[in-house]
């Protein structure tokens, strides 16, 4: 699996941006979004009962990446037209501020090394990546557990400040200085 210090593979993908299927789709690559902070989680499936949980948290935080220039992408290996008709028939993803990207091919996964190896499917996987394409923060969860947006996003604000920042550090604390 690749971690921290190393370069986000490239890709270039197709993505769901809306419910509506006139405006739905769009190309997307790791050169879109150049210079911004990315956070990029992966789901293993659409239509199931944990992703939606954590796909809509991550939503409800648009605000807050947005302050931090910071853009997210959602991954899973299913079609871009199973997430535009999951997107469609689910009410907490039909307006869904952030692109579900289609790793149909598994390339994108398979380059980070999160695929589950039973299920062949990706893994609660989360990496913060830097405006220089590099992986800064990564973690993995197993299938049956969801993720912590909110961790995530204490994370970033913590990589941003290019600080050391402590256990539990939040945004506005203080900072450890080295002696």
């Amino acid at each position: 699996m690749l971690t921290i210090g190393d370069k986000f593979p490239s890709f270039d993908l197709k993505a769901v941006v809306s419910s509506d299927p006139k405006m739905a789709f769009t190309q997307l690559s790791d050169k879109s979004d150049a210079g911004k902070w990315k956070v990029v989680f992966f789901w293993p499936k659409d239509f199931t009962f944990v992703c939606p949980t954590e796909i809509a948290a991550f939503g409800k935080l648009k605000g807050a990446f947005k302050e931090r220039d910071t853009v997210v992408y959602g991954v899973s290996t299913d079609s871009e037209f199973v997430h535009l008709a999951w997107r469609q028939s689910h009410a907490d993803l039909k307006t869904l501020p952030f692109p579900m990207l289609a790793d149909l091919k598994r390339d994108l996964a398979t380059q980070l090394g999160i695929l589950d190896r039973s299920e062949g499917v990706c893994l609660r996987a989360t990496f913060i990546v830097d405006p220089e394409g590099i992986i800064r923060f990564v973690s993995v969860n197993d299938l049956s557990v969801g993720r912590n947006p909110q961790e995530v996003l204490r994370v970033l604000d913590a990589l941003q400040t290019d600080e050391l920042c402590p256990c539990n550090w939040q945004k506005g604390e203080e900072v450890l200085k080295a002696a």
